[in-house]
């Protein structure tokens, strides 16, 4: 008898689903501080981890003119590779603790076609020299020496990375050579960006300099397709930002897709992500997580284990930076 009124109650309730407008399945109670409740599908849309205006506007900017996403959120990352006043990311980015400026980055397409390179030096734009191993190797990661050489048979220009700024930087760390995690955006390490273009495919990039003085070698969680980058244009996309070592543990981006794969928003998605990491470190506050995630619909979500963290967006809606809730709260 219970098992007939259970299949009865099922039944009743998968018909209403079925009436219901398909949009309404993306719909949540919980939608975190800042971020819309859709009554229809945004598109184009870019989005990207931080305040980085300029990145999310280059990348408007090819979406706005009919580009693709692949390259909107390639243009749009270079933005900040290329801004000396960014820290981490690109030339400007802090050193190793050996005093060499070594760069991360990978990109991935609505086909799941990817690119990453990890532990590249002397080049300004990684994240260009990952879609070349994407669209021109059979191969999807280059390190080190390789990747450097892939760069210059590929035509990028040499280029010295430490700035006058980061030299004089890493001689005053080299004093004291205290190796810590700040827990602000000044260590935040990475530019993640996400995109759907107006034909609906969806298309992520990576880029960064690593933790400031990081051990010789370091790759964090950017370049780690399923890490730091998972897009899947079935279901949306997702990018994490912070302390790599916890993102690559739990393969926090492809965990966030999937989590929206089986129904979750992108905010439920990405609670759950931080979640997940937060319970095997138990009582920890020395670290930050940020994810930032978006549906196929152009919903976003974005969330993380301290406060601070934040997301531009631009949309026909507008270009906005959305505050985001966070495990551990202020005060």
């Amino acid at each position: 008898m219970e098992r007939r009124k259970f299949l009865k109650k099922s039944s009743l309730t998968t018909a209403g689903l079925l009436s219901a407008p398909i949009l309404a399945s993306n719909k949540t109670e919980n939608k975190g501080e800042n971020t819309p409740l859709l009554t229809e599908t945004r598109k184009p849309i870019a989005i990207c981890t931080w305040n980085f205006a300029n990145a999310t506007a280059k990348a408007w900017e090819v979406l706005s003119n009919k580009g693709n996403a692949l390259d909107a959120v390639e243009q749009g990352v270079m933005v900040e590779e290329a801004n000396e006043n960014n820290k981490t990311v690109g030339i400007g980015g802090r050193p190793d603790r050996d005093g060499n400026v070594t760069l991360d980055a990978c990109i991935m397409d609505k086909d799941g076609n990817c690119g990453s390179v990890v532990y590249l030096q002397n080049i300004v734009h990684p994240v260009s020299v990952a879609r070349k191993v994407m669209e021109d190797t059979p191969h999807i990661i280059l390190a080190g020496k390789g990747a450097e050489q892939f760069a210059y048979e590929k035509g990028f220009k040499k280029t010295d990375l430490l700035t006058e700024s980061t030299r004089k930087q890493y001689e005053e760390w080299k004093k004291k050579s205290k190796y810590e995690t700040i827990i602000n955006i000044e260590n935040h390490d990475t530019i993640g960006m996400l995109a759907i273009d107006e034909n609906g495919d969806i298309a992520g990039a990576c880029t960064t300099s690593g933790m400031a003085y990081k051990v010789a070698g370091r790759v964090g969680d950017s370049p780690i397709i399923g890490a730091g980058l998972y897009v899947d244009n079935e279901v949306g996309g997702a990018t994490a930002t912070g302390v790599g070592e916890e993102v690559i543990r739990t393969v926090g981006s492809f965990l966030i897709v999937e989590l929206m794969r089986q129904g979750k928003s992108p905010q439920e998605a990405c609670e759950e992500g931080v979640k997940r990491i937060m319970k095997k470190n138990k009582g920890r506050k020395d670290f930050q997580i940020g994810f930032l995630a978006i549906n196929k619909q152009g919903e976003t979500g974005g969330y993380c284990v301290h406060p601070g963290f934040t997301y531009r967006e631009y949309s026909e809606q507008g270009h906005k930076n959305r505050q985001v809730s966070s495990f551990y709260q202020k005060g």
